[in-house]
């Protein structure tokens, strides 16, 4: 069964104390505007429509929380880069962001959405920049995996593999796509190693995770 499975809306928030107060755990989705990252999260949830696939990049706007039981929960950032929005938002936007990602205790890791064919462009690398100061672990989806030829996409993924190498060495990347389902079974592979070294979920509710 999918880590995701039975996940539900839970609350969406537009500032940093607002965020809701609970003992448990989140896992965090990141991406470019354009990347996927809303059709990444429904197929990993098993859901068409549990969050907004939108054919204009920057329709999240807020934190998105979904629950998927009493001591976890998926969590669905801003989308950043091409988003239309005007400049205080982006600001705001960014301020949120960084101060969840770097100072946000319940974040147990990031999941970080980048296209194939575009991958480690500035924001990205902005965000690795955030994040990594924490040492809690980043997992990198490189969607549209389907778009480019198998030979393409693996030469995109090992070239990105060297760069993390040489620059953010204990962040993991795979290929995935929501359209060919590829790649699922190793995201959640990934992501359910980080539930398995955390102490809050073996305590209660395993298993859902089963």
């Amino acid at each position: 069964m999918s880590l995701f499975h039975g996940a539900s809306f839970y609350t969406s928030v537009n500032r940093f104390q607002d965020l809701p107060v609970h003992t448990g755990v989140e896992i965090a989705f990141a991406g470019r505007s354009n990347a996927g990252k809303s059709s990444v999260i429904n197929t990993l949830a098993c859901r068409k429509k549990l969050a907004f696939v939108s054919k204009t990049p920057g329709r999240t706007q807020q934190i998105n929380y979904f629950r998927i039981n009493t001591n976890f929960f998926l969590v669905d950032l801003p989308g950043y880069g091409f988003a239309r929005v005007p400049m205080d938002m982006r600001r705001h936007w960014e301020t949120l962001l960084s101060k969840y990602l770097q100072t946000h205790e319940p974040l147990l890791g990031l999941v970080l959405i980048m296209d194939v064919r575009h991958p480690l462009k500035e924001l990205d690398l902005q965000m690795l920049d955030w994040f990594s100061v924490t040492g809690k672990p980043i997992h990198i989806l490189l969607t549209k995996a389907d778009k480019l030829s198998r030979h393409l996409a693996e030469s995109t993924l090992f070239k990105v593999k060297d760069n993390l190498m040489r620059h953010y060495p204990s962040v993991s990347v795979q290929l995935f796509s929501s359209t060919k389902a590829i790649g699922i079974a190793e995201a959640n592979n990934a992501l359910r190693s980080w539930i398995d070294g955390n102490r809050v979920l073996l305590n209660q509710n395993t298993a859902d995770l089963q």
